[in-house]
């Protein structure tokens, strides 16, 4: 996991590599065969917690006056890493999150409810609904949510991967995408898997992957191999669909986010019910 030591977790969860705060890398030699135009990409509604990054995100079908959402990793959970299988739905939660303006200055502290879901089986992602509306933090701070894209991405996109813990943003593009990638007990579908420039390192657990062309998160951040080792935490391997499995180490991973926008409701409200949603369910 992309994820600093911190607590009970030292023992399971460790730093890949280390960076300066804000240091600063270099584009991508080449531009993505995909790329027609490059929108500009910033730290603007992306936030910093405790321990991993975040940002405030909408679907296409979220009001301004709707709570809220700020997206990061299952596995940055306040409580703890969930366990295979284990899905979390409207817990409630007061978690502060740090939100960072376009230079990646800290404006303001927003704060959770509840975690609206959460999970690591199929994917590793949490969402949290705050206790202010889009339009009130635009209001406030001037500052707009990200759009989650409803479309799964392509490879050879260009990406960057926008690191509000670090204030680091990551220039790479999509080199294709892992039919299963496994880490210690968890097991994640077609995950997004970078070019070796988006070199990723602790605390940018939940960073959202923005497609620079559009502009929208296709995807959130969540790990790589560290040392080579094969499937083991902080050492995800490939499984194919033959069950083959391909160990690339110093390579780094995301998961996909388009999935999100169909399990999303009126109101903002994470309904599991909805034709098309494939987030994995709270087992009965």
């Amino acid at each position: 996991m992309n994820k600093p030591l911190v607590g009970a977790l030292t023992a399971l969860v460790l730093a890949v590599g280390a960076a300066p705060a804000g240091a600063a890398t270099t584009a991508p030699e080449k531009p993505a065969k995909h790329q027609q135009k490059v929108q500009a990409v910033d730290f603007a509604g992306t936030v910093a917690l405790s321990n991993c990054s975040g940002s405030v995100v909408r679907t296409p079908g979220s009001d301004a006056q709707d709570p809220a959402l700020v997206m990061s990793n299952g596995h940055c959970l306040e409580s703890g890493m969930p366990g295979a299988g284990e899905v979390v739905v409207d817990k409630p939660s007061n978690r502060t999150f740090e939100l960072l303006d376009g230079e990646g200055s800290e404006v303001a502290t927003l704060r959770a409810t509840k975690i609206s879901y959460a999970t690591m089986t199929d994917t590793d992602v949490s969402l949290y609904e705050l206790d202010t509306t889009y339009a009130e933090i635009e209001s406030s701070y001037g500052i707009r949510a990200l759009e989650l894209s409803a479309d799964h991405p392509q490879q050879g996109t260009a990406i960057s991967v926008v690191s509000g813990y670090w204030k680091r943003i990551y220039s790479c593009e999509i080199d294709g995408f892992a039919y299963r990638l496994r880490e210690g007990d968890w097991t994640w579908k077609d995950s997004v898997r970078y070019t070796p420039a988006c070199d990723t390192i602790g605390g940018t657990s939940g960073s959202p992957v923005v497609d620079t062309a559009s502009g929208k998160v296709v995807a959130v951040n969540n790990t790589g191999n560290e040392d080579g080792g094969e499937c083991t935490v902080n050492n995800p391997c490939e499984v194919d669909e033959n069950g083959k499995v391909t160990v690339r180490q110093g390579i780094n991973y995301a998961q996909q986010t388009y999935g999100i926008t169909k399990c999303i409701g009126v109101g903002n409200k994470v309904d599991l019910g909805l034709p098309g949603c494939e987030l994995p369910k709270p087992q009965e």
